[in-house]
């Protein structure tokens, strides 16, 4: 979804503040004047933004700033497909146990998401808090290779919760 930006005659402003292609300022003109430049520079005008007073122009070439403004885009959206993944995991679990989840973790990191470690304390379980930290620090432990620690192990009512993220 780009957005659109006004060029050269569309934008409709008596005075505009100008800025060069490198980001420097020209200051304060006519918007006629800033398009004559524009030209001579065999460049376009284009409107950066109108919130401004007087909104900001920008003397480029208005192809390859669309292509950046789309490239930085596609960036910013291949960063937001991280995901968080949680495991549940319990505070009496079985050696194995802990051993399976940790390799699910261990694939999940390799996709490039984010692990969510969350110990569950049911009933009772809560007063043997020991046990639930030493299954946590087991699972970090065998995760410390591949992962960083995001989020310290912390206590949230009945969960014991600890995140990860993979190593770059």
């Amino acid at each position: 979804m780009s957005k659109y930006y006004r060029i050269n005659q569309n934008i409709r402003y008596p005075e505009v503040r100008v800025l060069d292609q490198e980001g420097g300022q020209l200051g304060i003109m006519p918007t006629k004047e800033a398009l004559e430049k524009a030209l001579a520079a065999e460049l376009d005008l284009v409107e950066i933004t109108d919130k401004a007073t007087p909104p900001i122009v920008k003397i480029i070439d208005f192809q390859k700033f669309r292509y950046q403004e789309d490239k930085k885009e596609r960036s910013g959206s291949a960063k937001a497909n991280q995901e968080t993944k949680e495991l549940r995991l319990k505070p009496f679990m079985a050696e194995n146990d802990i051993l399976v989840k940790v390799k699910q973790a261990e694939k999940f990191l390799k996709a490039g998401d984010r692990v969510k470690l969350v110990v569950k304390f049911q009933g009772r379980a809560i007063t043997k808090k020991e046990f639930g930290e030493k299954v946590m620090n087991q699972a970090l432990d065998s995760l410390a290779e591949i992962s960083t620690i995001v989020e310290q192990p912390k206590y949230m009512g009945k969960l014991l919760i600890a995140q990860v993220k993979p190593k770059k």
